[in-house]
């Protein structure tokens, strides 16, 4: 319960931060639902969930599956990877659109639909 509780607030913050504007909360929301997917991976790899397949080796309440844990470390490494490309990115970028910048001068026309130049060619009207 407590498994699914922590997915269930990792994918409900990396979707908050995923709406949001700025390239460096949309990387921190791409990272948590990252690690999200990575603990629903380890989950599924319970070893109470599946049959016995050497009943003379080890006991099945210390067994663990390596196939979810080498899935989890590949997505560990890619998404270190693309987390790095994408911060380098948001570093790079002049601006991450989140500022509306006022306008230059006065002509801008009262309609918010009209644009500039059709505007200026009615006179200004």
């Amino acid at each position: 319960m407590i498994l699914a509780l922590t997915i269930a607030i990792l994918v409900t913050g990396s979707v908050y931060l995923i709406q949001q504007r700025g390239m460096v909360r949309i990387v921190f929301g791409m990272s948590l639902l990252g690690h999200a997917g990575n603990l629903t991976l380890l989950a599924s790899g319970v070893g109470a969930w599946r049959g016995e397949p050497f009943p003379d080796r080890t006991p099945l309440d210390v067994a663990a599956d390596p196939l979810p844990q080498a899935f989890v470390l590949t997505a560990i490494v890619i998404a270190m990877a693309t987390t790095t490309i994408l911060l380098t990115l948001a570093a790079l970028g002049r601006d991450d659109d989140t500022d509306v910048p006022e306008p230059a001068d006065d002509n801008i026309a009262a309609d918010p639909v009209a644009t500039l130049g059709r505007a200026a060619g009615n006179g200004g009207k």
